[in-house]
C-alpha cells in the first residue's frame, strides 16, 4: 500500500469555515423561511471599484489582440506592479523595500501556508492565541507541531502566546525560544493591534534570538490610529528578521479576483542562505505567475482615483464594524476590535463559543465565527465581521440586542 503523509490525519475535523458552512447549510435546509445574515467569514460584499473594473475590461480587451496578448506571467510578478507596490506601499512610508524583494501571488492565504516550506521540520513555531487557523494547520501538515491534545486544544510542539482581555490582547515574549513567530497586525480574529513600540519589542527579540517573524499585514488598510504601523518594515531592524504578507482581498475587494504579494528582504538570511533566493526558487518551480488581467487590475488600485475609491470601501466596512462594536457594547457585551480592523471580538459569557454560535443562528438567524476555532484562548469569544452590507449589519445588531431583552 502506498504511504501517505500521515500528518494530514492529525488535523482535527474540518477547516473552521468549512465546518461553519456545513452547519449553516443544514439549518437553512431545515428552516427555508429563515432570513440568515452572515457576518462570519471575512468576505467582502461591495462590488469592485470602478477604476478596477475599467482596468479589468481593458486587460481583457488586450488579451483579445495579438499585439497586446499576454501568456504566462513572470513567475515573480510583472515589474510594473512590483515597482508600484515598492513605491506606494513602502518607500512612500519610509520603508527601504525594493521592487525585486516583492513576490506577486494569487493570495496571502497561500503564501502564509506555503512559507513554512523554507524551514526545517524541526523549527518551532510561536503563534498568537487566538490565531488565523492557516498558520498552525499548514505546520501540522508539515509534521512540525507534535501531537494534538484535544482536551486542551493545543499542539505539543507549538508555543502559544495568549492574547486575552487580561493582557489587552498583546502577546508577551515567550519563555521558550521559537524559530518562527507568526504575528498578524491588525489581528485576525481579535481585531486588535500592536503599536510601533510593542512591535519593536518583537523585532528586537527576533534579531537577538535568530528567529524569523512571519508578519501578516492583510488588514493594514483598516488602520486608523497613528501609532499602529502599516508595515513591519517601518521599524528599524525588521529587514533582517521579518517576512511580510499583503493582500488585495481586503483593501480592494479582490476575494473573487485573487491577488496578493509577499515581501522578503535580501538582508534576511539563515547563515549564508538567502531566504529571498529560496522563496524565488520555490516560486519559480511551483508557480506560473499571477495572471496579467489581475495584475493590471491591481495597478488601478494605486491610481489617484483608484485609491480614493478603495478608501471609500474600507470606510464603508469600518462603519459596519463601528455599528457592531457600539451596538454590542450598548447591549452589555464585552467587546474589542472594530477600531483598526473590520472585526469585532466579543465575549460570550457563560456560553462556549459553539453554544453561542448555535444560539445566534437559531434565535437571531445571525452567523458569526466561534472563537475556539482560532485557538484555546478563543474559547468564550466570538468574531463578527464588518464585511456585510450596512443594512444587514444594522439588522443583525438589532436582532442580537433583542436577545438580551
Amino acid at each position: 500500500m502506498i504511504k501517505i503523509n500521515e500528518n494530514y490525519l492529525k488535523l482535527p475535523g474540518s477547516y473552521l469555515f468549512s465546518a461553519i458552512a456545513k452547519k449553516v447549510k443544514a439549518y437553512q435546509e431545515a428552516h427555508p423561511e429563515a432570513d440568515i445574515i452572515r457576518l462570519g467569514i471575512g468576505d467582502v460584499t461591495l462590488p469592485l471599484a470602478p477604476s478596477v473594473i475599467k482596468a479589468l475590461h481593458e486587460a481583457v480587451d488586450e488579451m483579445g489582440q495579438a499585439e497586446t496578448f499576454h501568456g504566462y506571467a513572470p513567475d515573480l510578478g510583472y515589474s510594473f506592479l512590483r515597482e508600484e507596490i515598492a513605491k506606494k506601499d513602502y518607500q512612500d512610508r519610509g520603508c527601504s523595500i525594493q521592487a525585486d524583494e516583492i513576490f506577486i501571488s494569487d493570495g496571502a492565504k497561500c503564501d502564509c501556508g506555503n512559507i513554512q516550506e523554507l524551514f526545517d521540520e524541526t523549527a518551532r513555531i510561536a503563534v498568537c492565541d487566538p490565531v488565523y487557523p492557516v498558520y498552525v494547520d499548514s505546520n501540522v501538515m508539515a509534521g512540525r507541531t507534535g501531537e494534538y491534545d484535544e482536551a486542551a486544544g493545543k499542539w505539543s510542539n507549538v508555543i502559544y502566546l495568549p492574547c486575552t482581555a487580561e493582557n489587552h490582547f498583546v502577546p508577551q515574549l515567550p519563555d521558550e525560544k521559537p524559530d518562527l513567530i507568526y504575528l498578524c497586525n491588525p489581528n485576525n480574529p481579535t481585531g486588535t493591534t500592536l503599536t510601533r513600540e510593542q512591535l519593536k519589542v518583537w523585532v528586537d527579540y527576533a534579531n537577538a534570538n535568530d528567529a524569523v517573524i512571519l508578519y501578516d499585514a492583510a488588514y493594514e488598510a483598516y488602520i486608523t490610529e497613528e501609532d499602529v504601523p502599516h508595515s513591519i518594515y517601518e521599524l528599524e531592524g525588521a529587514r533582517t528578521c521579518a517576512i511580510e504578507f499583503r493582500s488585495f482581498s481586503k483593501n480592494a475587494g479582490f476575494t473573487g479576483v485573487r491577488l496578493a504579494f509577499t515581501v522578503i528582504p535580501k538582508d534576511l538570511k539563515s547563515g549564508e542562505a538567502s531566504l529571498h533566493d529560496m522563496w524565488a526558487r520555490r516560486h519559480g518551480t511551483k508557480y506560473n505567475g499571477a495572471p496579467y488581467i489581475q495584475q493590471k487590475a491591481a495597478m488601478a488600485v494605486y491610481t489617484e482615483e483608484g485609491r480614493k475609491e478603495v478608501k471609500q470601501q474600507v470606510s464603508y466596512y469600518m462603519r459596519n464594524a463601528r455599528t457592531i462594536y457600539d451596538g454590542l457594547k450598548e447591549a452589555g457585551y464585552q467587546v474589542a476590535g472594530g477600531v483598526n480592523s473590520p472585526y469585532v471580538w466579543l465575549h460570550t459569557g457563560d456560553m462556549t463559543s459553539w453554544e453561542f454560535f448555535d444560539h445566534l443562528l437559531e434565535d437571531a438567524n445571525v452567523v458569526g465565527t466561534p472563537g475556539s476555532g482560532f485557538g484555546p484562548s478563543g474559547e468564550h469569544y466570538f468574531r463578527l465581521t464588518g464585511f456585510g452590507t450596512y443594512e444587514n449589519t444594522v439588522e443583525a445588531v438589532r436582532r442580537i440586542q433583542n436577545l438580551k431583552k
